[in-house]
């Protein structure tokens, strides 16, 4: 049965702001994905170390972790709108720097770390200020149902096209079109976002808000179901051995890395499509539990066609992460949203790079990728059902306290 027109997925455009938000962001992303590209293939055509390239593509990651928790609460502490667009206007002007040709390695990396550290707060403000556009739980689900889907197509796209766009342009071009997404992104929230004044109170300080988080077990149940995310991801980080190990020529590679966030695009889809927000509530620890579930079946020696089935089914049932993080938003205070969005992500940035380099770990030690993906699907079904049962329990509480 189709959700009503609240919930549909196209409801949320109707909305200026989150026109402008959605817009912004999508704008913002397709340039960091042209960026990574970008810059790999600067960096390793200058050096033609595949370490520097490696380790300059983990930069665009590791500032995130402590921006997220050291830099998000400036989204409570300023108004967001000035926060999205000084954070954008900071991000152009650093990577207009990186495309000028010439730049040293460790300049590019200098500048690489401000825009990773720059992004933080503004993640912290797209999150928070999208649910005070949205006070209504069924269209900033279908909001984040849309953001994950765009997200994710944004990423395949980016990445695919990417290397095209900087062997046509050349990579300062290239930085230099980055440059300008992120000032066209800044101009786009500023004209049509309203300012609202900072939300921030007493509890904001720099790490006021994970204590608050922390003390909270409903709280504390979502942050397990998406840290569950971390062993969801393993399949990634095997990818080349895993297709190696299948017999398949290494471009099959890129299959195996689509599978998942194509499936995601379909579950997240369905979900926003026929299932209201109480009925995702409903099937949340079952989804979760669900997308390990079918990892677990990589025991029994998948061939091609069958692991790239199993891992977008993986995918679409792993589309439950966007109902955890909008909930988590929704049960998190106004004047902490910011803060405890950044806890939130970042939390999500641990656990997938552990998953990734503990699956990499057991899959040298038992010399099997299948196998080392389907264990990490076994200890996640293991965490996944007593955390499951845990959320039946928070669920109901929130239901008779509602209800009362």
């Amino acid at each position: 049965m189709k959700a009503n027109a609240k919930g549909r997925l196209s409801a949320p455009l109707k909305n200026v702001e989150y026109r402008a938000l959605w817009f912004a962001e999508a704008l913002s992303s397709a340039g960091d994905q042209l960026a990574k590209v970008a810059l790999a293939i600067l960096v390793y055509s200058r050096t033609g170390s595949a370490l520097w390239a490696a380790a300059v593509y983990a930069l665009t990651f590791l500032p995130a972790l402590a921006g997220g928790l050291g830099l998000s609460h400036l989204a409570d502490r300023y108004p967001r709108r000035t926060v999205l667009a000084v954070a954008s206007a900071t991000q152009c002007v650093l990577v207009g720097l990186m495309a000028i040709p010439g730049m040293p390695i460790g300049a590019l990396c200098a500048l690489l770390v401000g825009v990773q550290l720059a992004g933080s707060p503004a993640n912290a403000a797209q999150n928070a200020v999208t649910r005070e556009v949205f006070t209504d739980d069924e269209l900033y689900l279908r909001s984040q149902d849309f953001r994950g889907i765009t997200n994710n197509t944004v990423m395949l796209l980016g990445l695919a096209g990417g290397g095209l766009l900087v062997s046509l342009v050349g990579t300062s071009w290239a930085l230099a079109i980055d440059s300008v997404t992120f000032a066209v992104a800044g101009l786009v929230v500023w004209l049509w976002v309203e300012h609202r004044p900072a939300a921030g109170g007493k509890h904001t300080t720099w790490f006021g808000a994970t204590k608050w988080v922390f003390g909270q077990p409903r709280l504390r149940v979502l942050l397990a179901l998406s840290w569950l995310v971390g062993l969801a991801v393993v399949p990634e980080g095997l990818a080349a051995p895993l297709a190696h190990q299948l017999g398949e020529h290494p471009s099959a590679v890129g299959w195996l890395l689509a599978a998942d966030p194509l499936g995601f695009v379909v579950g997240a889809f369905l979900l926003s499509h026929y299932a209201s927000a109480q009925t995702r509530l409903r099937i949340l620890g079952v989804l979760a539990a669900s997308s390990l579930a079918l990892l677990a079946l990589f025991f029994v020696k998948p061939n091609l066609g069958l692991a790239l089935a199993l891992l977008a089914l993986a995918g679409a049932t792993g589309a439950y992460i966007i109902t955890v993080t909008a909930t988590f938003s929704t049960w998190v205070p106004n004047e902490l949203r910011g803060s405890a969005g950044g806890l939130y992500r970042t939390g999500l940035r641990v656990v997938q790079g552990l998953g990734v380099a503990l699956g990499g770990a057991v899959a040298q030690l038992i010399g099997s990728a299948a196998n080392a993906i389907a264990l990490a699907g076994l200890v996640g079904m293991i965490v996944a059902i007593p955390t499951a049962l845990s959320w039946a329990k928070v669920r109901r509480s929130v239901i008779a306290e509602s209800e009362g």
